[in-house]
């Protein structure tokens, strides 16, 4: 798989994101975490899962702007199908915990791949954020997922006002689980993943399914409405106007 790579070791499936410079999603790139997550779902070896990046610095930056930049919704539609429907879908029929080991940055799309685990251990140089409104986009997904997580009014600030913000923020705000020493963040996290592998795995397999089932609700149809609202500003000339001036390192003239 182009820009992944896939190990299993000691009963945790290790996939690896590597798109230098900066891991940004393409669809080839989201199709190929797609299917490591499947593989890892198939394969007996491997009994929890960590998705972590080959860059110490950036773990995704988000989207690559080519996918939205001059193009029509639809292309932007099919690639929120795989990124928010198809990757929410394995994760959710994943079977195993899912561990995102995040070093340096996290943004935007890159939110969306570490969020969707069931466990996020950091490093401290790790950075979150959702810049998406200041390019003018929305972090769509966010609207669904994040509010659960540490509250509504605490993530309009967070998706609306575009500011990254700290691994220690995001620890008191109950987004990651935990911080790690930098250098340490990979082996902490695995030995995390080690932990939960020890579980008995068809418990582990029921248990996680039932806790998905109990905190999903509607989400896969609010996953639906908001990928189908950021379908549609993609084609705003604002949005156009905010990606050209992202590019061409200027403020945008709204």
């Amino acid at each position: 798989m182009s820009g992944i790579h896939y190990e299993v070791r000691d009963r945790v499936a290790e996939i690896v994101i590597d798109r230098p410079p900066v891991n940004a999603l393409s669809l080839e790139l989201i199709e190929g975490v797609i299917a490591a997550f499947r593989r890892a779902a198939a394969d007996d070896a491997a009994r929890a899962v960590l998705l972590t990046s080959a860059n110490p610095k950036v773990f995704c930056a988000g989207l690559d702007l080519d996918i939205v930049k001059g193009r029509p919704g639809r292309d932007m539609r099919q690639f929120l199908e795989r990124l928010y429907v198809e990757y929410n879908d394995v994760q959710y029929r994943l079977g195993k915990p899912s561990i995102a080991a995040v070093s340096g940055a996290a943004r935007a799309g890159g939110m969306t791949l570490a969020v969707s685990c069931d466990m996020i251990v950091a490093g401290e140089n790790a950075t979150f954020g959702y810049p998406e409104i200041d390019v003018g986009l929305i972090p769509a997904i966010h609207f669904v997922i994040l509010p659960k997580i540490i509250g509504r009014h605490r993530a309009f600030e967070l998706l609306f006002g575009g500011k990254a913000f700290s691994a220690e923020r995001a620890e008191a705000l109950g987004l990651i689980n935990r911080i790690v020493p930098t250098e340490t963040v990979l082996d902490e996290a695995r030995a995390l993943a080690q932990e939960m592998a020890s579980k008995a795995p068809s418990v582990m397999r029921f248990g996680r399914n039932a806790f998905h089932r109990a905190n999903a609700l509607d989400l896969h149809r609010s996953i639906e409405d908001v990928a189908d609202a950021l379908s549609a500003v993609v084609e705003l000339p604002e949005a156009q106007e905010g990606l050209s001036a992202f590019v061409e390192k200027r403020r945008p003239n709204w």
